[in-house]
């Protein structure tokens, strides 16, 4: 999956909101997020839990989904509305006292050496614009050969940073 973040703001979670604390996030380009990702961990959204979550994207939105568990459901929520099908978050998972997955969303976005993103509405004080009636965080566990790439540059391999910014 790709995506751009060009002229967006970082926030660091850094203790005053949203507790635990443990991610840096952002909002990407709404139409510039390409290609297909697999999510490690359940996706629980309205207590129902969507397993082996694969989504594809052209042009930022959402074109294909798939799901082991609960595909209608995922589908459903997909259809909410327009910003739905779009990426409203992007986030690093930095808090290296959470190590586990545990069915806690306000936890387990916060996993040390994972990735997040949601689906809908975006943070504004970020940059995004998308808009939506859904917030769905979904996660991807890096430790096993993951990285992440700013502008050509190695920023994360394996759940770990391996460049300063």
């Amino acid at each position: 999956m790709e995506l751009n973040i060009g002229g967006r703001t970082f926030i660091n979670s850094d203790g005053k909101h949203n507790m635990p604390s443990g991610e840096v996030f952002t909002g990407p380009v709404e139409e510039s997020v390409e290609g297909h990702v697999t999510f490690s961990y359940p996706a629980i959204h309205q207590a129902r839990e969507v397993t082996n979550v694969q989504l594809w994207f052209k042009n930022g939105r959402v074109i294909r989904a798939t799901a082991e568990k609960n595909e209608a459901f995922l589908l459903e929520t997909l259809d909410t509305d327009e910003g739905a099908r779009y990426l409203g978050e992007f986030a690093i998972g930095t808090n290296e006292g959470i190590t586990r997955f545990t069915g806690q969303i306000l936890f387990d976005e916060k996993i040390n050496g994972s990735f997040h993103v949601a689906l809908g509405a975006g943070y504004p004080e970020t940059g995004s614009k998308n808009e939506s009636a859904i917030h769905w965080d979904m996660i991807c566990d890096l430790h096993q050969g993951g990285e992440i790439w700013v502008d050509d540059k190695l920023l994360y391999e394996d759940g770990r940073f391996v460049i300063d910014f």
